[in-house]
């Protein structure tokens, strides 16, 4: 005589499989019903924004609503009139605090925030010493930002 081809865990899973659809379709029962209970406004409530930009659940006071023109929304960093003049000078100033000439590289300090600036030889467009006053521009480098077109002032 043949063995049954089903085991005790083929049918465990079958069970548990059966009663899974089951409690589903008991779900989605409860739920018709409750819609239809609540008159059939089942679906998402409306949510409103108040005068102070909340969400509530109800409509704002309409004698709060204050118009507001397309024209005067700015999304951007509003244009510079045609009379003022933005003046920014990318040559900065400062002074060498050290060099090594052998190795390539330095280090010049700003002399209006007093941040310290690495400098490699690649950028520098006259000789340098230590303490020399000197005229530069930032650049970004990969740990920060470096001092290029450096020259004597």
């Amino acid at each position: 005589m043949a063995k049954s081809q089903q085991t005790f865990n083929k049918s465990e899973k079958e069970k548990k499989r059966l009663k899974k659809r089951e409690d589903k379709r008991k779900k989605m029962e409860a739920r018709k019903l409750e819609k239809e209970a609540n008159g059939g406004t089942g679906g998402i409530p409306i949510a409103y924004v108040d005068f102070n930009g909340n969400l509530t659940d109800t409509p704002p006071d309409p004698t709060q609503k204050i118009e507001v023109e397309a024209e005067n929304i700015e999304v951007s960093i509003p244009k510079t009139l045609p009379g003022e003049k933005v003046e920014f000078d990318p040559i900065r100033k400062g002074k060498v605090s050290f060099f090594d000439s052998s190795k390539g590289f330095g280090f010049i300090i700003d002399a209006e925030n007093n941040e310290k600036y690495f400098t490699h030889v690649s950028g520098i467009l006259d000789e340098i010493t230590e303490n020399d006053n000197v005229q530069f521009e930032l650049e970004k480098g990969q740990r920060g930002m470096n001092a290029v077109k450096v020259k004597q002032a």
